[in-house]
């Protein structure tokens, strides 16, 4: 297929800039308008392809909460490059094994690349703000829809990451169904606390550029006071988060105060933020649309959207599918379910991937016959709506009957005095396998792991209760299951 400047994502983007878009650094207050921002993208583009890189070429590109790292990443694909956004401290840690799994000719970081000379020669380790450089103008790439844009690393929280092959025209379908079921309109701001190297937080970068808006970048959230204060400031009229994030803002900062007028809407993906939560943050804000999204790389980024008008109704759904995607639920031979019946959550359309890079055989295995098999299982109703019941490999089978992670931390967080909650499983002599639960606390809560036990279903098999000061988290602020075991060191209680 023949290619053209209009198939660029990034190309097409920077044409729809609007008159007041700006990229913000709420730390330091510093702001790139319409103007500076095309010339800036653009420029980035340029002194890629000044350092000998080619059209095609796949490129590391560090990632931090920061306007630059979101320039670099629109800048290659604008130049026709593949752009691999990584957080900058995975970069700085593994370095070599992401230029082997990604194959990259480059790397680009912010705050420079240690040990950047054990690599191997061909790869170049570039430094610096590009965007500076705006002599550097070059037109925009030819490139077809199916065209590599960007190789989308997975969260990794249930195993080591993937890179998915993510095109342009994947870009485009998605992130112009994500505007159709937000509602988002022209000149409207997000405030972003995830990173690029995110999808959640890459769509949130694509919807409202490309919608001629901004996007506040803000790296506090350790002092989500100064976060909540900022979407004040600078009028931001979207706000996004992971359930964490939700589960600081609700018990760790002073929400229910700081008034944010401007906002019009929430948006809640990454998980399952349990549903308790969702209300009480529909009481806090009754008048701003609180939106429950499903997505997976593997798709882009998003899958289902639910109408906030309708939460009430289909409590604890994900939404409907975007309107360009068809879904299925199927049985483990693939046969298509009814209403009602758990399966496998399947999904086809244009915004699905390509594959997985370098690795054709879980190619094969996810993305078979066009249909993306997302390991996810959910019921759907007869109206479409999804409910999502967990990941298939995330289950423990307890006395014959199979209970999901995701029950299990949902039903433990409702518990007053609980944060959040994270669950494991062990062999247990008795019943095939028991849970062991990882349990913060709410700040000031004293919990005994003998009250929390009597909330939970007689029929569940309990290995031990942890009590720790917080949860393991990778940069998309999911749980980081893998690194559980070691953090059960900090307990301050358990039972057994």
């Amino acid at each position: 297929m023949t290619g053209t400047a209009d198939g660029n994502f990034a190309a097409r983007l920077v044409e729809r800039l609007g008159t007041a878009s700006s990229l913000i650094d709420a730390a330091t207050g510093q702001s790139i308008g319409p103007d500076k921002l095309r010339r800036q993208i653009v420029a980035c583009g340029g002194c890629l392809l000044s350092t000998g890189l080619r059209e095609s070429d796949p490129v590391l590109i560090g990632c931090t909460l920061s306007p630059s790292s979101a320039l670099m990443y629109l800048g290659a694909m604008y130049a026709g490059l593949v752009a691999v956004p990584v957080e900058e401290r995975l970069l700085a840690a593994s370095a070599a094994m992401l230029v082997k799994a990604t194959a990259a000719k480059a790397i680009w970081t912010e705050g420079g690349l240690r040990g950047g000379e054990n690599l191997k020669a061909s790869v170049l380790c570039l430094q610096g703000d590009f965007a500076r450089d705006t002599s550097r103008s070059i037109p925009p790439a030819e490139r077809a829809a199916s065209d590599l844009a960007a190789l989308m690393a997975t969260s990794g929280s249930t195993g080591v990451p993937r890179f998915v092959m993510v095109s342009h025209g994947n870009l485009l379908a998605n992130t112009e169904a994500i505007i159709r079921s937000q509602n988002l309109g022209r000149r409207e701001t997000v405030m972003m606390v995830l990173p690029v190297s995110y999808c959640f937080g890459a769509s949130l970068l694509h919807t409202h550029l490309y919608e001629g808006g901004s996007v506040v970048f803000d790296r506090r959230f350790m002092f989500p006071d100064k976060v909540l204060q900022a979407i004040a400031q600078y009028g931001c009229t979207t706000f996004a988060g992971v359930p964490t994030v939700y589960n600081v803002l609700l018990r760790r900062s002073n929400i229910r105060r700081i008034e944010m007028p401007s906002l019009r809407r929430f948006l809640q993906a990454g998980g399952a933020l349990a549903s308790q939560k969702i209300d009480e943050m529909r009481g806090i804000f009754p008048e701003t649309p609180f939106y429950v999204m499903y997505g997976q790389t593997e798709a882009t980024a998003r899958v289902a959207c639910m109408e906030p008008e309708r939460w009430d109704e289909k409590h604890g759904s994900v939404g409907r599918p975007l309107d360009n995607l068809k879904i299925a639920i199927s049985d483990e031979r693939g046969n298509d379910l009814p209403a009602g019946q758990i399966g496998e959550l399947r999904v086809k359309g244009p915004s699905v991937c390509a594959g997985y890079s370098n690795d054709p055989e879980a190619t094969l295995r996810v993305f078979g016959e066009g249909w993306l098999r997302t390991g996810d299982l959910a019921r759907q109703d007869d109206e479409g709506y999804l409910w999502i019941q967990g990941r298939q490999s995330a289950f423990l089978k307890m006395r014959g009957m199979r209970v999901s992670f995701a029950e299990v931390e949902q039903r433990v967080a409702s518990i007053p005095g609980v944060y959040e909650c994270a669950a494991l499983a062990t062999d247990h002599a008795d019943a095939g396998e028991a849970l062991v639960l990882y349990v913060v606390p709410d700040a000031g809560k004293r919990i005994e792991p003998k009250d929390l036990r009597r909330h939970l279903p007689a029929h569940w098999a309990l290995d031990s209760i942890h009590l720790i000061s917080e949860l393991p988290k990778n940069g998309a602020g999911k749980i980081d299951r893998r690194s559980l075991p070691s953090w059960s060191k900090e307990s301050r209680g358990t039972i057994g």
